[in-house]
């Protein structure tokens, strides 16, 4: 994947990283940077200059367009350390590709591949040191783009920065997960921005979220309009498995094409396991968890990986799933973590060594 370079990358070094401070056995997810990062100015009608700079606050007006009306994206990815201390990235050509899908959808000006892909490959050689061997240690990449022209009118943009942030992450979620099935409030509809990573879908999430929060959930399995089917879980796709058959809901223009969903879809049928890709309404996992078909939920994402379900609530109903020893989700994710650690051979062709 690595293109020509018309882009040439300034590079300003940091004079004395900080990684000497960082305590790596007691990560917040998203707290913690790496020494460096990068970026690249829209104007006068092209992306210009990119450069890699000490990680440090940014100066921007107040009346940037971002902050007025939301023109901003980003994408979730995933830097990995084999025991050889080789770094790799997984799938990052669908992460560029959804990356431009959201840019299109806000109106925002494509990044160029030679931008987003020599850019981040060489910050992640600079910063390699802070990508930690091990299970469940990664580096979280951030890459996004806002809206910087000045101005208040109701307008898109002519002037945008692209960046690329670098966290060093352990797991996200830790513990059992309990969901809450939407009843009132939706993430996304027809015609909106739901199948894009844009910033408001997760502030508009917020409110809802704690909402659950306040009920003992961790997240909330997102529904259609018509709060008869079930979309997204959260932060992340949503798998349920109703004896042995996987399924998970089609991806549409309310729904995010996940990376991971996507992957887990294909272990599960090179496996073998049923797997269908269909809507699934509320009343039929209600009754699943009733006649205990139900066997598993879990959620799938750049950022949780899988992460499995304990229970979850429905109108004033909590349902707890069993325990089972013969666990799609704890398997999947093993194979999918082997893969992107490589411990194991990719037949896929989704490793990147960087």
């Amino acid at each position: 994947m690595q293109t020509e370079n018309a882009f040439p990358i300034e590079i300003k070094k940091i004079k004395q990283s900080r990684i000497h401070e960082v305590d790596f056995n007691n990560l917040t997810f998203g707290s913690v940077f790496t020494d460096h990062m990068l970026s690249c100015d829209y104007k006068d009608g092209k992306w210009q200059n990119p450069v890699i700079e000490p990680y440090g606050p940014l100066t921007i007006s107040p009346a940037a367009r971002v902050f007025h009306y939301g023109q901003a994206i980003f994408e979730g990815m995933k830097a990995y350390k084999d025991k050889n201390d080789e770094v790799w990235l997984f799938r990052p050509e669908e992460n560029f590709k959804r990356f431009n899908k959201s840019s299109v959808r806000l109106a925002i000006p494509e990044v160029p591949k030679e931008v987003f892909m020599n850019g981040l490959l060489t910050l992640l050689r600079l910063d390699k040191d802070w990508v930690r061997k091990g299970n469940g240690n990664t580096l979280y990449l951030r890459p996004f783009v806002i809206a910087t022209q000045a101005g208040v009118s109701a307008a898109p943009s002519n002037e945008y920065k692209f960046m690329i942030l670098m966290s060093p992450a352990q797991a996200y979620y830790t513990g059992d997960v309990k969901v809450l099935i939407a009843e009132e409030y939706s993430r996304a509809a027809n015609g909106g921005v739901g199948a894009a990573k844009a910033a408001g879908n997760y502030g508009a999430q917020f409110y809802p979220t704690s909402l659950a929060k306040d009920q003992g959930y961790q997240q909330i399995v997102w529904t259609d309009s018509t709060h008869e089917y079930l979309e997204e879980a959260g932060t992340m796709n949503v798998f349920f498995r109703i004896k042995d058959t996987l399924i998970t809901a089609p991806t549409s223009e309310r729904i995010l094409d996940g990376v991971t969903r996507k992957s887990v879809i294909a272990l599960a049928e090179s496996q073998g396991i049923p797997t269908e890709v269909r809507k699934i309404s509320v009343k039929e996992l209600v009754a699943a968890a009733k006649d205990h078909s139900l066997k598993e939920i879990f959620g799938a994402g750049t950022a949780a990986i899988i992460s499995p379900v304990s229970g979850f609530g429905y109108q004033n109903t909590n349902y707890d799933l069993p325990k089972i020893e013969d666990s799609y989700a704890l398997r999947l994710k093993k194979q999918l973590t082997d893969i992107q650690y490589n411990n194991a051979e990719d037949s896929f062709g989704w490793r990147y060594k960087v």
